[in-house]
């Protein structure tokens, strides 16, 4: 609700959801095997804020996401993998090790990322206009696991 309320204030354009980011992304890619970029924090609605490692899924494949905020961006690591029971403890676990670190590791991350990232690709979003994307360096399309 505080995100709503702060987009709805602070916000000066409508922006899409990272969950319909990360759903186009993968099938603007033709659903790779992994990939892993990042997207800045005002560029999406984080509507997977709370969310370290989670099953997402598109199109019917399943894709096992790694996520971390990382002030300025969202990192993203995501790879195809069949369908587990539960990862709620994981999700629980990288949860715990954010706090116990007091986000610093992750803050560390995105300022360094700042001046690492090389690269960045455009997110054709339906509703919405295009999204930039961006990746340290430019991913390889015809690699696999």
């Amino acid at each position: 609700m505080l995100i709503s309320l702060y987009n709805y204030l602070f916000r000066s354009k409508i922006v899409p959801k990272a969950s319909e980011i990360l759903r186009c992304y993968i099938r603007q890619r033709n659903y790779p095997p992994w990939t892993s970029y990042f997207i800045r924090q005002y560029d999406c609605l984080n509507d997977q804020f709370g969310k370290s490692h989670f099953e997402f899924d598109v199109d019917g494949r399943n894709y096992h996401i790694l996520r971390t905020g990382c002030f300025p961006y969202i990192k993203y690591h995501c790879t195809q993998r069949i369908k587990t029971n539960d990862l709620y403890y994981e999700n629980r676990l990288y949860t715990y090790f954010k706090i116990f670190n007091l986000g610093i590791p992750t803050l560390m991350y995105g300022l360094a990322a700042i001046f690492l990232i090389r690269h960045y690709e455009i997110v054709n979003i339906n509703q919405y206009s295009s999204v930039k994307i961006y990746f340290l360096i430019k991913e390889n399309y015809d690699a696999s696991y």
